[in-house]
């Protein structure tokens, strides 16, 4: 077979992936919906949804449309960090950005009563869902800006990079804790229930931020999907071809940090999903990035829509958070990964 031929059927092999993703999350969709303290059958289930059932549409579907667009905001950003740094174990979770999110929406909670626990349900009420995520930025940043300046100070391994990672994500949560030993019982009850990686909390306004921030940040990460390639190739390869390095890795950054703390701020710390997802779609179709930033956006909302449900369903009614799962999962991976060197990043 001729190179033409052989380009076109991986481009297929890359489509047909795609396409099969897509119909799983569909599928799985549907049996997350039926499943629950209350199992519903196929009919059961479509008269529900066309009929208006308070159950399905206030708590189940917009659970499942969470957990979609949350798996799939945290993909595309370990993907895009994977790149930006060339480092295979970046992750939002990885590099200590969710956490220094969680200690900024930590701040929120207990200065300025952003969210409170319930006793009923055990439910965390936000009641401004629109401040929350600034307070999450901004101690997202402070996580961004040190392994950026230490990256370009002291030019780090991949290695160092993630123990930069480390460092700072035992920093934020050492703010946490101290923040909690000065806190009331309540804001303590409440930071401990939300950093629970739960997608079960988000209500429909938090659903809509979620899927717009994600949408928005998708579509800047795709229209630099080539960029992306040329980094993969060396900074000198990328400047020949008229892409500015520093400016791409900036702007990846700042926006991967800002999907990541607006999935913290509704959700609370979901781990590992950033990294497992982009590492399973380079091991079945490759690094090229017009296919990475999609397929990994499916991969991971598929696998934390199925971790939510194994959660919700192995020992119902009792609920296990998702971040539990999507840890179980993925701490083998990360070891994973270390055993094999850091190998990964590349077309």
């Amino acid at each position: 077979m001729s190179v033409a031929g052989d380009y076109k059927a991986l481009v297929r092999k890359r489509i047909y992936f795609g396409f099969t993703l897509l119909l799983s999350l569909f599928l799985a969709s549907l049996v997350a919906m039926g499943l629950g303290a209350y199992h519903m059958s196929i009919l059961e289930l479509l008269y529900a949804v066309f009929n208006g059932n308070p159950v399905v549409w206030n708590v189940r579907i917009p659970r499942i449309v969470s957990a979609i667009f949350v798996g799939a905001s945290l993909a595309i950003a370990g993907a895009v960090m994977q790149c930006i740094l060339r480092n295979p174990l970046a992750s939002p979770f990885t590099l200590g950005i969710s956490q220094g999110a969680a200690f900024g929406a930590t701040v929120a909670i207990v200065f300025f009563d952003i969210g409170r626990m319930h006793r009923v349900g055990e439910t965390l009420t936000i009641f401004n869902p629109y401040v929350l995520p600034f307070f999450a930025f901004s101690g997202a940043l402070i996580g961004v800006f040190v392994i950026l300046l230490l990256a370009k100070l002291r030019d780090l391994t991949p290695e160092a990079i993630i123990l930069a990672g480390v460092a700072m994500s035992a920093l934020f949560q050492a703010g946490v804790m101290l923040i909690q030993y000065f806190a009331t019982d309540v804001q303590v009850a409440s930071i401990v229930f939300w950093t629970f990686g739960d997608v079960g909390r988000a209500r429909w306004i938090e659903v809509y931020i979620i899927i717009a921030t994600f949408l928005a940040c998708f579509l800047y990460f795709f229209y630099r999907r080539w960029d992306y390639n040329a980094l993969l190739a060396g900074d000198e390869v990328a400047i020949s071809i008229g892409t500015n390095p520093q400016r791409i890795r900036i702007e990846g950054m700042i926006l991967s940090s800002f999907l990541t703390a607006v999935c913290v701020s509704f959700t609370g710390i979901i781990g590992f999903v950033g990294l497992v997802a982009p590492h399973v779609v380079r091991l079945v179709i490759g690094g090229d990035y017009r296919f990475l930033i999609p397929i990994s956006s499916l991969v991971g909302a598929l696998m934390l829509l199925l971790s939510d449900t194994v959660g919700r369903t192995i020992i119902s009614p009792v609920i296990i958070p998702v971040g539990i799962i999507t840890s179980l999962i993925g701490a083998p991976m990360f070891i994973y990964l270390l055993l094999r060197g850091g190998r990964g990043v590349r077309s």
